[in-house]
């Protein structure tokens, strides 16, 4: 039986590594046989802007972030593709979270108290992340801030658990094999869901 792969490439620009990365992580999910939805941050029209307290959010968004929200609800194994820029992803991949992971789609605040509901439970996801910074050197001189974020305080909050994150860098100084070898990688990811 297929399984529901939402892959969503949170990269601001076209022709970038982490699409490539993401074409040949669908190609090994496809092979195996795998529904695949895809959204890719650049094709995606939205105003990044979130006006007003976050608990009062508008209830009418814009047709991305709402097909975005039933992307991520329809999946059972989600892939986040994205660059790591200041430690973090994008701003607009971050404002997609912000305008679009709202109550009642990733958690639902309990009445009283600090408890909540983690409405995306039982989906499992794999982060793929690209950047210049050495993956060793992100894990000790920085402590890997933006992937511990997304883990642990976006999908983990929602009762998604994290499968895998995998880090390819420093993609400034990688020779065309390398790049060859890390998208074979992916490739076989896709395959290994």
């Amino acid at each position: 039986m297929s399984k529901r792969i939402f892959i969503w490439v949170a990269h601001p620009r076209k022709g970038s590594l982490c699409e490539a990365m993401a074409d040949a992580y669908q190609q090994g999910a496809e092979q195996k046989g795998e529904e695949i939805r895809r959204m890719d941050l650049c094709d995606m029209y939205f105003d990044a802007n979130q006006s007003g307290d976050y608990a009062d959010a508008p209830t009418e968004l814009e047709s991305d972030l709402r097909q975005w929200q039933g992307n991520l609800q329809w999946a059972e194994h989600i892939m986040v593709i994205h660059p790591y820029w200041w430690g973090s992803m994008p701003a607009q991949a971050k404002a997609v979270l912000d305008r679009a992971l709202l109550p009642g789609v990733g958690f639902k605040y309990h009445g009283k108290g600090l408890g909540w509901d983690k409405l995306l439970s039982g989906r499992k996801a794999d982060v793929i992340i690209t950047s210049d910074t050495p993956p060793l050197l992100d894990r000790l001189l920085y402590r890997r801030p933006g992937r511990r974020v997304l883990t642990n305080q976006v999908l983990g909050f929602c009762g998604v658990k994290t499968r895998k994150v995998w880090q390819f860098g420093s993609v400034k100084t990688a020779k065309p094999q390398t790049i060859e070898r890390w998208l074979l990688k992916t490739q076989q990811l896709g395959a290994s869901v």
